[in-house]
Order: C-alpha cells, then sequence, then structure tokens
C-alpha cells in the first residue's frame, strides 16, 4: 500500500515537472521523507531533475541538503554543479562535516577554495581537516560530532550532560569515555548508562577494551569491524590514541554498498561509476576500454586455434566442440573467482590461508572436470566420434582444473600486490584458460588424428 501510493506521488510529481508547474512539484516533495525525494529526482531527465533541486533549494534549503545525503555520490555532484556557487555554499553548511567533506572531494579542485572561503568557519574547518585524510580512510568518512566525557563524571552527570547537549550530535549511541589529554579509555553504552546507579562513575562501568581504528585505516576494514563485532558507531583515533571521531552505521552501510558495488562491477569489467539511467555516451566511454582489453587478449586465444587450423579442417567437429570447452572452462572460473573474491572481501581469506583454498578449489575443479567431461566425452564418443569424445573429456577435467586453480590464485596474488583482486581477475583467468584449455583440447586432437590417421 505504502509502496503504491508512493509510485502514484512520483508519477504525479514527474507530470507536475514536465508541465513546468515546480512550485506544485515542490509541495508534493516537501510532504516526502528526504530519501524519497532522492529516488523522484533521480528518476527526473537530467535537466528537470537540476531545475525541480533548484528550486527546492530555493523553497526548502534544509530539505534539501537531506535529499541530498540520500543519493549516491555521482549525482550530488552533478546536481551541485548546476547551481550556483553560493547555494552550493549554503547547501555544503547544512551537511555533516563528513558528508560535505565527501561532496567537495568529488567537487572540481578550483572550486574548493571559493566553497571553503564562503562558508561558515566553524563548518569550514571541519571540513578541511577531514579532506587532509586519504580518501576511502576512517579519517575520510568519520565525523568529528561524538559524545564524550572525562573518567571521573558520574553516571547521572553524564546523562544530565546528554540531554544539555543532544543537539550537538548527529547521532548518540556510545559515550566515550577520555582523560584529560582526549585519550580514549574506554565505551558505554547508553542502556548501561541508563541502568547504573546514580553515583556511580564512568571509569567503574566503562568498557576498556575498545573495539577502534585509526585515522588511516581503510573503509573496507572499518566496515569489516563494524559488521563483525555489530557495533552501532566506530571509534576512530589517531597515531596517540586521542580520539578524532566516529563513524555511524549509517555511513558503515553506504562503505558497504559502495565496496560491493565496486566489486561486482569489476568482476564484470565495468567502471563503478556506470549506471542504469545514465547517458548512453557515459556508458560507452566506462566499458570500452575493458571490452578492448578482453578484445586484446582473446585474440591471444585466436592465434592458438589458427595453428591448428590444418588439423580443424581436416576434423571439422572440432569446431563445433570448441565452445563447448570455452563455456565450461569460463563458468568455473567465474564461479571459483566469484567465491574467492569475496572471502577476501569479507576477510576470510589472505594469502596465509590460501594454501588450504587453492587445494581445496582444485579438488573441486577436477571432481567437476571428472564429472562433466565423462558426461560430455560419452555423448561425444556414441553420437558423433569415439576418439574426439575421449579427448573433449580429458580436456574438461583438465579446463576446469586450471580454471579453478587460476581462479583462485590470480585474485590471491593481485591481493598480496595491493591491487584490487576483483579488478582483472575475470579477464586474467578467463584468457588463460582460452589458452590453457585450446591448446590442450587441439593438441591431443592433433596427436591423436595422426596416430590413428583419421
Amino acid at each position: 500500500m505504502q509502496t503504491q501510493r508512493l509510485n502514484l506521488m512520483l508519477d504525479s510529481i514527474a507530470k507536475l515537472v514536465r508541465r513546468g508547474a515546480l512550485s506544485n512539484a515542490i509541495n508534493l516533495l516537501s510532504k516526502l521523507r528526504p530519501v524519497d525525494v532522492a529516488g523522484a529526482l533521480v528518476h527526473l531527465p537530467q535537466r528537470e531533475r537540476e531545475a525541480t533541486f533548484d528550486a527546492l533549494v530555493k523553497h526548502d534549503l534544509s530539505r534539501a541538503a537531506e535529499t541530498l545525503s540520500e543519493m549516491e555520490t555521482e549525482r550530488a555532484v552533478e546536481l551541485l554543479q548546476a547551481l550556483n556557487r553560493d547555494d552550493v555554499s549554503r547547501l555544503l553548511q547544512e551537511l555533516p562535516s563528513d558528508d560535505a567533506a565527501l561532496l567537495v572531494s568529488e567537487l572540481p579542485e578550483e572550486w574548493h577554495e571559493e566553497l571553503l572561503e564562503t562558508m561558515k568557519a566553524e563548518q569550514s574547518s571541519g571540513v578541511q581537516e577531514l579532506l587532509g585524510f586519504a580518501g576511502e580512510t576512517a579519517g575520510r568518512i568519520m565525523t568529528p560530532d561524538y559524545f564524550a566525557l572525562e573518567e571521573d563524571v558520574t553516571a547521572a552527570e553524564a546523562i544530565t550532560a546528554l540531554q544539555l547537549r543532544s543537539e550537538e550530535f548527529e547521532m548518540v549511541f556510545y559515550l566515550y569515555v577520555i582523560d584529560s589529554r582526549n585519550h580514549l579509555l574506554g565505551v558505554v553504552s547508553l542502556r548501561q548508562l541508563l541502568l547504573s546507579p546514580p553515583s556511580t562513575p564512568l571509569r567503574k562501568i566503562m568498557i576498556s577494551d575498545v573495539i577502534k581504528v585509526t585515522t588511516d585505516t581503510d573503509q573496507e576494514e572499518v566496515a569489516r569491524v563494524a559488521a563483525t563485532y555489530n557495533l552501532l558507531a566506530v571509534p576512530v583515533v589517531d597515531q596517540e590514541s586521542k580520539i578524532a571521531g566516529i563513524i555511524t552505521v549509517d555511513d558503515i552501510i553506504d562503505v558497504m554498498r559502495e565496496e560491493a558495488t565496486e566489486d561486482i562491477y569489476a568482476l564484470a569489467g565495468v567502471d563503478a561509476d556506470d549506471r542504469a539511467l545514465g547517458s548512453p555516451m557515459n556508458s560507452v566511454r566506462r566499458r570500452l576500454p575493458s571490452l578492448l582489453m578482453s578484445l586484446g587478449t582473446a585474440l591471444i586465444a585466436v592465434a592458438i586455434v589458427r595453428y591448428y587450423l590444418p588439423t580443424i579442417e581436416s576434423k571439422l567437429l572440432l569446431a563445433a566442440l570448441i565452445p563447448i570447452v570455452a563455456a565450461m572452462g569460463g563458468n568455473a572460473a567465474t564461479q571459483t573467482i566469484t567465491v574467492v573474491v569475496r572471502a577476501i572481501g569479507l576477510g576470510e581469506l589472505s594469502w596465509e590461508s590460501s594454501r588450504r583454498v587453492v587445494l581445496k578449489e582444485a579438488l573441486v575443479g577436477l571432481t567437476n572436470g571428472v564429472l562433466l567431461g565423462l558426461i560430455a566425452g560419452l555423448i561425444t564418443a556414441i553420437f558423433f566420434d569415439p576418439i574426439l569424445g575421449g579427448v573433449l573429456s580429458l580436456t574438461m577435467m583438465i579446463s576446469l582444473l586450471v580454471a579453478a586453480t587460476l581462479g583462485t590464485i590470480v585474485p590471491l596474488t593481485l591481493k598480496r600486490l595491493k591491487l584490487d583482486p576483483a579488478l582483472a581477475s575475470s579477464v586474467f583467468v578467463l584468457t588463460l584458460t582460452d589458452v590453457v584449455t585450446f591448446f590442450f583440447f587441439l593438441g591431443m586432437a592433433t596427436l591423436l588424428l595422426r596416430h590413428f590417421k583419421l
């Protein structure tokens, strides 16, 4: 029911925008939650989307900022670039420091100085501090607004402080306990705080073994820590163990989604910024390099086929069987790569534990190769040619074994070299699998056909 109502409103908003009735469209948007406003804007054509958002900024700056926070970074940056600089500056001031820093970093570099100068001093300094950290690290995505008190403060005093200062913080999940020099000593959950006797000092109820990350920790590792320990927020400390900020669960979810998207796109050879609703030329520009690389590597396999062309001409059935061995090897490689890259992403697999996984995947590949090879070889032998049936059977065993082994070793090697294991795994593995498969298949066929003079 809620979904139907929302879809009707989105259709109404789109019709109003197309007619140029922006004021009526804005009135309807004001009745939606920010995340739904963001969804409505995304479904509009670019020119209409920009005009509608510009009107929303002038009508309700706070709602426009909340909507911006709910959008994908690429979409948000596109909308900001369509506004005048003063409106951009005013919008950034309405955002939490971490969201503002992310958007500023994605805007053209020549904008940075002007935007930071026109923003309020307090907000500008917070954004500049976050921009000082490397991209995709805990320091870049943390918020400097956190609730912290010293260890001698009592539970009653902490509750009073929280009530008085609640408007200062974006979210409060935990109370962090610090010393006079801002070193992180412990953490107290709000539940524990409310259930403790009023006179109890924080040092007696805090958990001193704090799960934390440093400012240079990779954001993917932050997400892994939060998921492993079921945390709603992760404290970030500097090299001196002084608390610098926190990363809240909403930002952690964004990181998980971003990293998962990057891995899925990389496995398919697609740029992470490619979008289904984007422009055709943008998609062409982002997909063409990967396709060119695939074309170049595929030519290696073609060269092997070309070398054995006389064999194929003497036994045309070989040409019909080549797609079978290529497809089975490619499918097996894709399965292995997907499982291994996912395990690496979750932190379940490292270089140190790789030997057991390589052996396991090799056994899986060999077993599947034997079973599928026997089936395919038997069918070929009965209906077409017994010798080629045996060649196909043996080739499929080798092909699936190679696919499984390479599908494990290549991602692990890329990770060892500090490269994205999903980035080029599929291209390398599929190419190598095809090369080995064609070499064995056509090579063995050539030897047997010559031996039996067929």
